[in-house]
């Protein structure tokens, strides 16, 4: 079976992350330029969506019962260890995968089921999210990384290979 196209997008995007952070200083991720929270938060909480919506709900499993309240939204800022957040987002990614891996178009117009009740968006809208959730703060990584002087930055969009347009 081969992966649904919107989950190849989300590989790409995660790639995309992945290449604009390559080479931050685990000093410089930590660095908060207020208002915005500092990059590890960053790599954390992208990696906090997955874990809830691709782990928690979707698969039942907990695997970082703390990520939550250290990164989730609405929590209090916080400046985790960036290779400690880096190894969580490596973690749940690989786990999220075990369910994206499954998805077909049929599947993703249902609904998860959290806490008994099934989710106000479907799959396929909260696959959606969770692309666009990546590139919000892809980009504000990119910013924060200007802002620290960092240069030789990468241009985004990266190559398109892996992620060409195919039919559904």
């Amino acid at each position: 079976m081969s992966l649904h196209p919107v989950v190849t997008q989300l590989r790409f995007t995660r790639s995309e992350l992945l290449r604009c952070l390559d080479g931050v200083l685990a000093e410089d991720a930590v660095r908060r330029l207020e208002p915005m929270n500092c990059i590890s938060w960053i790599v954390g909480h992208l990696a906090n969506q997955e874990h809830t919506y691709w782990v928690r709900a979707a698969q039942g499993r907990n695997l970082v019962p703390e990520l939550v309240d250290l990164v989730g939204f609405g929590r209090p800022a916080s400046t985790p260890p960036l290779e400690e957040m880096w190894d969580i987002w490596r973690t749940v990614t690989a786990a999220a995968d075990e369910y994206l891996d499954t998805l077909t178009t049929d599947r993703l117009q249902t609904h998860l089921v959290w806490q008994g009740e099934p989710w106000r968006e479907s799959i396929g809208t909260m696959l959606y999210r969770n692309v666009y959730h990546y590139w919000f703060h892809t980009g504000e990584a990119h910013a924060i990384r200007q802002m620290l002087g960092h240069t030789d930055l990468p241009q985004f969009v990266g190559g398109m290979s892996q992620a060409v347009y195919r039919p559904e």
